[in-house]
């Protein structure tokens, strides 16, 4: 055990200490960050934005002249009379920044405008005159069957669905699915990653310290158990810690961005003005958002998922990673490794493709079977999980993990000892399993 400790000091050292570590260790937060962050000041620049679109209206038909409305961001010029090539001209000349063509109509209703434009045409604004025109026709259809299009618009009523999911003892608990869908997507993409990078990285270090004939000296000194065991446990450490560090600088970065973004906000108003009025009915928008957000969290029980993520996290890495040692010891090159690693990532990827089908059915029997299976579980329950799974499921689950990755370590560690002291030879399959037989 004293000499497994030194392999696992000396892996640990070695690779916290490379620059790659460090830049991906600061890199990784910013990238995450960045999800929440660009959007955000995407919609704050958007929504402070004073340019103004002026676009000419150019409608042969009559039906919309007055149906678009101008706002800060847009103003609509009817231009009646105009042919369309004159006004084209104004839009190169920078009156105007678009122009907006519906043409004369063979039948009762225009089907069809066209947009001139010099520059790209915002999709927001596309979105809008679609909208506009087509709610124009809809209400003329309306009126000329003899029903108000005010009738039909106070009928329409928007449902709110909850989902109540009841256990064996009744109580109910309501249950957010997009929610649970983007949860359970998130982790098994973790997972999945941990696993390629962190399992890549054991077997590359073992098939470099092969090429240079390091291993010749190193197993003079440990066995090659040890030395398998050692680097396992020492990339796993690695893993660990830049999964932490990860999630507490993008933390860090998460809250320090929010403080930013609300320094400076408006100040109060006396009461009864307009400007107080808006700002009461944001607080009031804002504190049923804030409802929400915490009515979702109190939905999801973190404390399973954060236990079951850790443990099939850890788990799922160590099966994989001695299967990727043992690669390793197999192999001179990364070219030669392509042959062997293909067999291990295919159960990761059935268990990727089959997540869209889990969140589907999460408690479907092809679900279940995936998530009992050692080498899908570690995905596959953790896309499960965010819906709720039995906690007998989570623990047989996690004990078919732990044996088979006991067996996968007896199983590796005979590979191990004799593939890393080979040197040139093409293997075959056929071999590796006579190695097997040998005591």
């Amino acid at each position: 055990m004293n000499k497994i400790g030194l392999i696992i000091k000396r892996e640990y050292l070695t690779r916290v200490r490379k620059r790659s570590f460090l830049i991906m260790t600061f890199l990784g937060p910013l990238l995450m960050a960045a999800i929440y962050i660009i959007p955000v000041m995407l919609a704050l620049n958007s929504g402070s934005s004073t340019q103004n679109i002026r676009i000419a209206v150019v409608d042969e038909s009559h039906w919309f002249e007055n149906s678009f409305k101008s706002n800060e961001q847009r103003t609509f010029v009817t231009i009646p009379g105009q042919p369309i090539d004159s006004v084209k001209e104004m839009v190169k000349d920078g009156l105007f920044d678009m122009a907006l063509y519906v043409p004369p109509t063979q039948l009762n209703i225009p089907s069809n405008g066209v947009i001139y434009s010099l520059r790209q045409v915002p999709m927001e604004m596309e979105t809008y005159i679609n909208s506009v025109m087509q709610k124009e026709i809809e209400d003329q259809k309306l009126m000329a069957q003899g029903v108000d299009p005010e009738i039909v618009s106070a009928v329409k009523t928007n449902v709110n669905l909850q989902v109540m999911r009841m256990d064996e003892k009744g109580n109910e608990k309501e249950t957010f699915t997009q929610v649970q869908f983007a949860l359970g997507i998130v982790l098994a993409m973790l997972v999945y990653m941990f696993i390629i990078f962190f399992g890549g990285q054991v077997m590359n270090g073992v098939a470099e310290e092969k090429t240079n004939r390091i291993i010749e000296v190193i197993i003079s000194s440990v066995k090659p158990f040890q030395l398998m065991m050692g680097k396992v446990i020492g990339v796993s450490l690695v893993a660990l810690t830049q999964f932490l560090l990860w999630i507490m600088l993008t933390g860090v970065i998460y809250l320090g961005f929010s403080a930013f973004i609300g320094i400076g906000g408006p100040k109060a108003l006396p009461t009864g003005t307009v400007m107080s009025q808006d700002i009461a009915a944001t607080d009031a928008m804002s504190n049923e958002s804030v409802q929400n957000i915490v009515q979702i969290a109190q939905s999801i029980d973190f404390g399973t998922i954060i236990i079951s993520f850790l443990i099939f996290f850890i788990l799922g890495y160590l099966l994989y990673a001695t299967l990727y040692a043992a690669i390793g010891s197999l192999v001179d090159n990364n070219t030669d490794s392509q042959q062997f690693t293909l067999p291990i990532t295919v159960p990761l990827i059935i268990a990727i493709i089959s997540s869209f089908y889990i969140i589907n059915n999460p408690d479907g029997n092809l679900s279940v079977w995936l998530s009992m299976i050692p080498f899908t579980s570690p995905i596959s329950m953790m896309v499960r999980i965010p819906f709720g799974v039995p906690i007998w499921q989570i623990v047989v689950s996690v004990l078919i993990l732990a044996g088979t990755f006991v067996l996968m370590t007896w199983v590796a560690a005979k590979i191990y000892r004799t593939g890393i002291l080979m040197y040139g030879k093409k293997l075959s399959y056929k071999e590796i399993f006579k190695w097997l037989k040998y005591k």
